[in-house]
Formats: structure tokens, C-alpha cells, sequence
């Protein structure tokens, strides 16, 4: 990973092992000043190449003498790191340049020893090895202790050059590498970090690679990407037709990188620590975000699916069934990628993700159906309450859960009815459906004290949402009624099929949390987590180190994107996608959390914290936005869910040609109550229907499926509602509310020609 304009973390063997804390450059005359990269110039960042991740640093001297510029890339072949880098000297000069390599191998920044071997810097701790060298070769080298007096940087501080070279350093400690590059006004060399099982494996590859060069490697480096990108879907219209091309390619080629090279289908949540710079990295084994969160996985995985990488997808369920899922099929909350836990509690939307991943695959085969039935089981056993909620810090009644649940549990029954298993399937069935009718009076309270005083709640401790209960929000975020605690998870009842759109329990809490915890910022309206949250930088900008003030989530917009499509507002879901393109970095990436209050304290509102950057998830749910803008529909909800759930009809009714005379609009009235979109029951003026042409008027009914209606048509009011041959009073209609498209005639209104009033 890159960032403020140097390296910063490279990882190897895995994902969840990161080796460097910062590799970056000091420049000095030799005489009156010492510049480290990193804090003495101005940054840009952007693709060398469009088609991959071959990404580019321009770093100019705040005093204007130097500028630096390093072009990334990784040796398919070998474990090495490559950094082309020009150096120019502006004005004044000569110049001297060095290399700072702070090494923290095998995810541990005291365990490192070093030496300088055949003119490279090699470094050690445990079965990690690295080897730094240059195409040119380093005129000067030595290995110290950080702050200490063998520090190379300290050296360097004192005197302007490197007066003391040390060939090794022996004992385990925090070592930091120097190495002095012979630069002239303007230099172009290659910068080799290497890694292996010993030092002579790392030397062996940091040779090896720049033996190839640069030209070659890096050419290598394209190819593999470009192909990539070929094997996959095209990018969607949403994203070629609103100039959002190149972030959907990267969102995907990022997406692609988090993926374990050794535990194949592994994704973590991040290749980053969020506020990495207050984590002590002392002692062996900080996992920050580099571990493997089954929902994460999920939504990586469905993004993947979406943009036609299904091999990508079947791994991640592969590696979710035979590394993470247990005997009796439940998860961890997360893991390293050998499956060790890492955090210790459970979370019943992840026993669901991969329930759901495995129907959206097809996968349907006796073996992927004893790992679905072990979940559906422990779902049926344990639901719908869980230990945590995607937030991972409080228990009880979730909404975002108990979607997940519901639609685990129906697609589970697909899977074994699939399977032959008609018992197991009608036992989820019943679950699902039980607890389909008992979500709102478990989570949506009446009593609320937030405007409107009905809403879903966040969490709700015991399934009584009106009793008021304390939740203690973490992170120092205080204790509140658990009434007065919302976040927008109840869009996942609409996301995952099991409730349409405009459900008036839906409808009735967006503008609650809208109110909450919605901030308008220069790209867009942006969403926190939940208001009184405190995982995030505190209110003077310090890291987070255990309390602070959560802050904007980009991936919120994106579900409200999602909200949006499945509502019919397409407009509004596509102006959510710029605005979490709007949040990303130079480099294109779409962080965990961005500012929230005005400018100030090294922050911009709409854009990133320290927090993590990129999210994957944040990568994730823009791919996913995107693909379902193009399709109109969101791809990621289970069809077989919405059909249980939810029924959209499409009503054509054929009238008399005296119609438009009569310049009114034709409505359906009945009992729309049915439809739980708060609608009154027989109210002349219910649903308005949309003019086709002079004897044809059209409505789009969308609710629970199955739901019964009587109806009939009126012109605004029952004054004029419809009538029968020679004007004779009819019978209510009747419809039940399935998928599909169902055409009525009226012969006659009710007072106009040839029917009067009566």
C-alpha cells in the first residue's frame, strides 16, 4: 500500500502479514538541510495505466528543488516489489539521496535483524526474510535501531551524511535500513524490496527481478491485469456513461488484489490497519483489518459475481465452507486466513451470507448442501436474536440480521428442496415466514422519542421495542434509550427481498434517519453508521484509539442507492454512485469513513479519515451499484425471496373513449391497505394511474405477496367510479397481489354520458 506520498505496507506470504512500516526517501545537500519525502513535499498520485494497478507518485519538494517521482510494481514471478523512480533535481544541487527502509517483518516492528550482504540490505524475523537493493547499486549502506544513535536517519539528521556505516544488526529489535543512491541532476534507477523464507531466498529474488528490469517486469505486471479485466464483464453503462469508467476498474482490480495468493477465495476486509499510525506495532500480530469477515466476503463476492467474475465468487464460498464454517455451522466473526479466530463473538447474518452466496451461485450439489443445511439448522436453533449485529458491538433484534436470516433460511429451503429434502425445506420455510410476520414488533418501535416517534431501531435487546431499555453504544459512545439508537440496516429487509420498497414501516423511518444521521457534503448526502456512534477520530482529529466520534460511511450511500433502485428512483441511485466515486482518494480508492464537520484538522469534508482505505466492502457495494443501475434491478437481491415476499403488478384497465373528455385522472381505490404501504382503505383517490394513450391507463402495484385486494376504478372520486353495461351498479373486484401484469376493462363512469347519477 502507498500513501503521503511513500510506501507503506507490503505483505508477504499473506494478506494478514504485513512486513513494512515505511520505505521512502531523505534528501539532503550535505550541508544545510535534511528532507524526509514523506513530510517535505507535496503529493499527487494517479494510474500510470489505466487498465491496471500500476500506480504512480509525484512528490515535489515544498521548497521547490526536487521533485520524485516512483511508478509501482509487482514481479509476477517472484515475491519483489519493484519502484522505478526518477529523481530531479529543480534548482540549486547537487543533491544527495537516500533510501529509509523501516522493515516490520512477519507483522512484528521489534523481532528484525539486518545486515548489508553483496550490496543489498537484507533483513530477517522468523520465516520472513526481505532484501532491498538498486539497479544502480548503493554507494553507502548501514544498519541501526530507530531513534538510536545507528539510526541511519539520525545520522543523516546530525550530519548531513552517513558518518557511521554498520554492517549488521544482530539483536531483534526495530531496525531501520540506509542505503545512498548516487543521483546527478536527473536519475532514473529501480528499487528492488525482495522477500523469501531466508535472507539468501530474498537476495536471490531482489536480483533476479532486477536482472528481468524494469521494462519487463513492469510490462508483465500490465498483461496480467489487462487480462483480468478482459476475462470479466464489460463496465456497465451507469459507469461508461457518466464518466465513472476507470473507478469501476479499479474498485474491481482492488477488489481482485484482497483475494490470498496461499488460501485461495480468502478476501480480507482490508489491505490497511485503520489509523494505523496510533497502533502499537511493537509485538507480534496486530490483524487491523487484514482478516476475513464472512459478510465482508459476502459482499466482495456478489460484487464479483455481478461484474462476471464467477470463478472469483466460487472460491470465496470454497474457502467460506472448508476454512471458516464449523461443525455445526456456524461462524466465527472473523479469521486469520488459516481460520484462527480473531475476535471472539458470532454474528447470525454471517451464518446467513453464505447460505445466500451458495443459491446465487447454483450451487446445489450434495456437498454445498450439507454446508447449507448445517447453517440453516443453526439459524432455525439459535435465531433470530444474535450474539452481534453487523456492527459488531451490541446483541439482540437486528433488522439488517434478521434479513439476512430470513433470506438464509429461504433460499436454504430452495437448496433442499433441490435436494430432495422437502422436510428440511418446509421447517425453514415456516421459521422464515414466522419470523418474517414477528420483525416489526420485534425491532420497530411505537414509542420512539426520535420525530415521528415510529421507526425501526437499530437493536432492540429483547425483542420489545417500546420498553425502553438502556443500549451502551461502544467505543465510548455513551449509554441511551435503546429507542433513541437508529441506523438505516433495516434496508436490508428490502435489499434481500423480504419486504417491497414502500412498506410503511420503511417509508416511515428513512426521514427519522435521515434526520439522525444523514450529513450533505460537496459530493453528496453520506450516512454515519448510527447516531451516538464513537468508532471513529475524536473531536479534535486525533486517531482512534478506543473512543472517539464515528464518522461518514461511503458504503451506506451505496445502499441507499440500492434502496433507491429497488423504489424506481434510478436518478437517485445513480447520483449515490458519484457521490461514493466522490468520496475516493487520487488514487481512486473508496475509504471505510470519511469527515464529517467542516475543514479542519488536516480532514476536508466528503473525503477520507484514517480509517481504512480502501475498504473492500466500500469497493465492493460501488461494483454492485453499478452493475444494478445498467440491469434495473438489484442483482444481489435472491429472486427467490422477493417472489415469497414481494409482488410487484403491473395493472392495465382499458376505459371509455369519453374518458379524456372529462380531463381527469383515472385512480384505483380499494383496500390498499393490503399492500402495507400505509395507503387508506377505499379511498376514491388511492393510486394514481399513468395515461397510455386516450382508452388506456396503467399502475404499477407493488406489496407483500399474496396480498388480497378488492378494488375498483374512479375518476377522483365516487362520483364517478365506474359502471357496468346500461350504467348498472358492479361487484368490487378482486386481485391477488402476484408477479405479473393483469388488464380490466370499464365500460361506463358513473355521471358522464350516457350514465348519469344514479
Amino acid at each position: 500500500t502507498i500513501g503521503q506520498g511513500i510506501t507503506d505496507e507490503v505483505y508477504y506470504p499473506q494478506t494478514d502479514t504485513p512486513d513494512v512500516q515505511d520505505l521512502q526517501y531523505v534528501i539532503t545537500d550535505g550541508s544545510s538541510f535534511v528532507d524526509l519525502e514523506r513530510d517535505a513535499t507535496t503529493h499527487q498520485v494517479a494510474l500510470a495505466d489505466p487498465l491496471s494497478l500500476t500506480y504512480q507518485q509525484v512528490n515535489t519538494a515544498a521548497n521547490g528543488r526536487y521533485r520524485i517521482t516512483r511508478t509501482y510494481a509487482t514481479d509476477p514471478v517472484r515475491p519483489t516489489l519493484l519502484v522505478q523512480t526518477r529523481f530531479q533535481v529543480l534548482t540549486g544541487g547537487p543533491l544527495q539521496l537516500y533510501v529509509l527502509f523501516n522493515p516490520s517483518l512477519n507483522d512484528s516492528g521489534m523481532g528484525d535483524t539486518g545486515a548489508t550482504s553483496s550490496g543489498q540490505l537484507v533483513a530477517s524475523d522468523g520465516p520472513v526474510a526481505s532484501a532491498l537493493a538498486a539497479s544502480s547499486g548503493f554507494t553507502a549502506t548501514t544498519n541501526g535501531y530507530s531513534g538510536t544513535s545507528s539510526d541511519g536517519y539520525q545520522d543523516l539528521l546530525a550530519h548531513h551524511t552517513l558518518t557511521a556505516q554498520f554492517d549488521m544488526a544482530a539483536t531483534a529489535g526495530n531496525l531501520v535500513q540506509t542505503a545512498q543512491v548516487a543521483v546527478g541532476t536527473d536519475t532514473t534507477f529501480t528499487l528492488a524490496l525482495a522477500f523469501g523464507a531466508s535472507r539468501t531466498e530474498a537476495s536471490g529474488n531482489a536480483s533476479a527481478s532486477l536482472a528481468a528490469g524494469w521494462s519487463a517486469v513492469s510490462a508483465d505486471y500490465q498483461s496480467g491485469w489487462h487480462a483480468y479485466l478482459s476475462s470479466v464483464d464489460a463496465p456497465p453503462a451507469s459507469v461508461t456513461g457518466s464518466g465513472l469508467t476507470e473507478q469501476y476498474r479499479v474498485a474491481l482490480m482492488v477488489l481482485k488484489a484482497h483475494e490470498d495468493k496461499t488460501f485461495a477465495g480468502a478476501f480480507v476486509a482490508s489491505l490497511t490497519i485503520p489509523w494505523g499510525n496510533a497502533v502499537n506495532a511493537d509485538s507480534c500480530c496486530v490483524a487491523g483489518y487484514h482478516a476475513v469477515w464472512a459478510r465482508d466476503q459476502y459482499q466482495m463476492a456478489t460484487a464479483l459475481l455481478a461484474a462476471g467474475d464467477t470463478a472469483a465468487a466460487n472460491r470465496a464460498l470454497d474457502y467460506l465452507f472448508t476454512v471458516q464454517e464449523r461443525s455445526d455451522g456456524s461462524y466465527p466473526q472473523n479469521t486469520r486466513l488459516n481460520g484462527t479466530p480473531v475476535f471472539g463473538s458470532l454474528q447470525m447474518d454471517e451464518v446467513s451470507f453464505p447460505i445466500i452466496l451458495d443459491w446465487q451461485l447454483g450451487r446445489f450439489d450434495a456437498a454445498s448442501y450439507a454446508k447449507v443445511k448445517a447453517s440453516a439448522d443453526y439459524l432455525v436453533a439459535h435465531g433470530p436474536a444474535t450474539p452481534e449485529e453487523r456492527w459488531e458491538e451490541a446483541g439482540g433484534f437486528s433488522p439488517s440480521t434478521i434479513a439476512a436470516e430470513i433470506a438464509g433460511l429461504v433460499t436454504a429451503a430452495d437448496v433442499a428442496q433441490r435436494n430432495g429434502d422437502g422436510a428440511s425445506a418446509s421447517r425453514y420455510l415456516a421459521t422464515a415466514d414466522s419470523w418474517h410476520q414477528q420483525v416489526d414488533g420485534w425491532t420497530y418501535t411505537t414509542s420512539g422519542h426520535l420525530p415521528g416517534g415510529q421507526y425501526y431501531e437499530r437493536i432492540d435487546d429483547n425483542g420489545s421495542p417500546t420498553d425502553g431499555h438502556t443500549l451502551c453504544v461502544a467505543n465510548g459512545g455513551g449509554c441511551f434509550d435503546e429507542r433513541d439508537v437508529v441506523d438505516a440496516g433495516f434496508l436490508d429487509l428490502v435489499r434481500l427481498g423480504v419486504k417491497p420498497p414502500n412498506d410503511v414501516h420503511v417509508t416511515t423511518s428513512l426521514p427519522v434517519i435521515d434526520q439522525a444521521i444523514r450529513t450533505h457534503t460537496p459530493e453528496g448526502d453520506l450516512w454515519h453508521r448510527y447516531n451516538h456512534d464513537g468508532y471513529g477520530e475524536t473531536t479534535s482529529g486525533a486517531p482512534f484509539t478506543g473512543a472517539g466520534v464515528g464518522r461518514l460511511w461511503p458504503v451506506l450511500g451505496g445502499e441507499r442507492g440500492e434502496y433507491d433502485l429497488a423504489s424506481g428512483q434510478p436518478a437517485a441511485a445513480a447520483t449515490a454512485l458519484a457521490t461514493m466515486a466522490g468520496a475516493a482518494n487520487q488514487g481512486l480508492l473508496i475509504p471505510e469513513q470519511v469527515w464529517d464537520q467542516p475543514n479542519g484538522n488536516g480532514f476536508t469534508l466528503g473525503q477520507g479519515t484514517g480509517s481504512a482505505t480502501p475498504l473492500a466492502w466500500s469497493m465492493a457495494q460501488f461494483v454492485r451499484l453499478a452493475v444494478s443501475l445498467s440491469a434495473g434491478r438489484n442483482v444481489e437481491t435472491p429472486s427467490v425471496v422477493a417472489a415469497r415476499y414481494v409482488a410487484t403488478r403491473t395493472v392495465t384497465v382499458t376505459v371509455p373513449p369519453s374518458t379524456d373528455s372529462t380531463a381527469r385522472t383515472v385512480f384505483l381505490a380499494g383496500t390498499l391497505s393490503a399492500l402495507g404501504s400505509g395507503l387508506p382503505d377505499w379511498a376514491a383517490n388511492g393510486i394514481a394511474m399513468t395515461r397510455a394513450d386516450a382508452t388506456h391507463w396503467t399502475a404499477t402495484l407493488t406489496g407483500p405477496a399474496g396480498a388480497a385486494l378488492q378494488y375498483k376504478y374512479t375518476l377522483g372520486d365516487f362520483d364517478h367510479v365506474e359502471k357496468g353495461a346500461g350504467c348498472a351498479e358492479i361487484a368490487n373486484r378482486a386481485m391477488t397481489l402476484t408477479a405479473g401484469a393483469q388488464a380490466d376493462s370499464v365500460v361506463d363512469w358513473r355521471n358522464v354520458s350516457p350514465c348519469g347519477a344514479a
